[in-house]
């Protein structure tokens, strides 16, 4: 028995002293340093609520950067984020609430315990299948939540949040069965939107042209697609095509405020044209 505690405790020792040559550990140091008396004063400052905006802005940067495919702006972008999460551990930590280690500790028990297929003897055959599992094992582990619907984060972007809610109770069973019905319903919600719009009842376009937007993003996500990704795609090509017209306006040295309708419709449709 005593060998074997002396064993552990070499590995142990070895352990972190490797820990202590990685870059992580010599990042959780310079955070720590960061907001230390002699610090940064910006960094000192902050709190998780002064935070927020930051971790939202580096994760869509993030987003971008994965989107463009470019391998050192991910990785630039994954600093980013991961100093955002190392300055909240911290600041828990000065707290004395957690640490970055702790916050490792509970994301690692969580993971083994959600792929009992990997980690244990459960057998699984594909990744819907993996899904559903994942499902029930968050639902026994938060037995004190009173919805299906409480893990889904308030301030996601509206189309985002309205396919993930869709997507939840439709593994309960509550769902659609066919797309086609969907799509009758989408036929009726833009009917009701139209009789809306010929009101003067701002609340009542805003309720129907909800229900118009939650609809088409309950079709899409029956056919896996998810709607923030389809209207950004969108959005960029409109913003593609808009840039095209103000660069052929520049060349003809002409400001759009004087610029007809007609005349950039024909750039647009040039814009069109060029992709």
């Amino acid at each position: 028995m005593t060998y074997y505690i002396i064993i552990q405790c070499v590995k142990k020792t070895q352990l972190m002293e490797s820990k202590k040559k990685r870059p992580l550990y010599l990042f959780e140091e310079i955070v720590s340093l960061l907001r230390s008396e002699n610090g940064c004063a910006w960094d000192k400052k902050q709190t998780p609520m002064t935070l927020r905006p930051y971790l939202i802005e580096e994760a869509y940067e993030l987003y971008d950067a994965i989107e463009s495919g470019d391998t050192d702006h991910i990785r630039e972008e994954l600093g980013d984020l991961l100093l955002q999460i190392f300055l909240l551990a911290q600041i828990a930590s000065e707290k004395n609430l957690f640490t970055i280690d702790a916050v490792a500790e509970s994301i690692i028990e969580k993971i083994i315990n959600r792929h009992p297929h990997v980690f244990g003897s459960t057998e699984i055959h594909d990744a819907d299948e993996v899904i559903r599992q994942w499902e029930k094992i968050k639902k026994k582990e938060k037995a004190h939540c009173r919805s299906l619907l409480d893990g889904i984060p308030r301030h996601l972007p509206a189309l985002h949040k309205a396919y993930r809610v869709q997507q939840k109770v439709s593994r309960v069973g509550f769902d659609w069965e066919r797309i086609e019905d969907i799509a009758s319903k989408l036929d009726e919600e833009v009917a009701e939107f139209k009789n809306a719009i010929q009101s003067p009842e701002r609340e009542k376009v805003i309720e129907e042209a909800g229900d118009v937007l939650f609809t088409i993003a309950n079709i899409l996500r029956f056919m896996n697609i998810n709607p923030e990704e389809a209207l950004t795609k969108t959005t960029n090509k409109f913003m593609a095509r808009f840039e095209y017209i103000e660069k052929q306006a520049r060349g003809m040295k002409k400001n759009l405020d004087d610029m007809s309708i007609e005349e950039m419709e024909i750039l647009w449709e040039e814009a069109k044209n060029h992709g």
